[in-house]
């Protein structure tokens, strides 16, 4: 049987696969993992062309995804001219050593990939912990709302990505199934 819910996963350095195996151990979310140079197997893009909604897991390099992911995005031109993933369930999540980083854009691109596709798109749905009490291991401390931000010092290792960050994702993941469960 296949999954209902897919994160295809870009992760140059470990810290955004350490983050969407997170997620995905608390849903029925499969992983499908974008390869060094860019590429699925037959079987990969079966699991995503079978999920009811994507998530794109991408790390935020130069203001953007990395180009192994917009290598996969322009590799699924063929299946946007025929609206193969109409009215999917969408969501995103990027990662990026700053706190700012131009997360944003990458979120904004990832919203416009999706919307090309004709899919429809989950924000974080999660306020932001903004107050003066808040900490940095709080959840949305990044103030996210199009979809889950996370930062991860660039000396940091897969093991010391900040746990209110990996939270927002969780729950973001979680809502996004939840939400494909309703709609079932």
């Amino acid at each position: 049987m296949m999954s209902k819910l897919a994160i295809v996963v870009f992760s140059g350095y470990g810290h955004t696969l350490k983050i969407a195996e997170a997620a995905a151990a608390d849903t029925d979310a499969v992983l499908v993992e974008i390869d060094a140079n860019g590429d699925l197997d037959n079987d990969q893009w079966q699991q995503l062309h079978s999920a009811k909604g994507i998530i794109l897991a991408a790390p935020t390099y130069m203001g953007n995804v990395p180009w192994q992911f917009k290598k996969f995005a322009d590799a699924t031109s063929g299946l946007w001219a025929e609206r193969a993933w109409q009215d999917k369930i969408f969501g995103g999540f990027t990662n990026s050593s700053s706190f700012n980083g131009d997360k944003q854009i990458t979120m904004i691109w990832m919203q416009t990939f999706a919307a090309q596709h004709g899919g429809l798109w989950v924000s974080l749905g999660v306020l932001p912990a903004n107050t003066k009490a808040a900490e940095r291991d709080d959840v949305n401390v990044l103030g996210g709302s199009a979809g889950a931000m996370v930062q991860t010092p660039a000396d940091a290792s897969v093991d010391e990505i900040p746990r209110g960050d990996i939270e927002t994702v969780k729950i973001y993941v979680a809502r996004i199934s939840e939400l494909i469960n309703k709609l079932s």
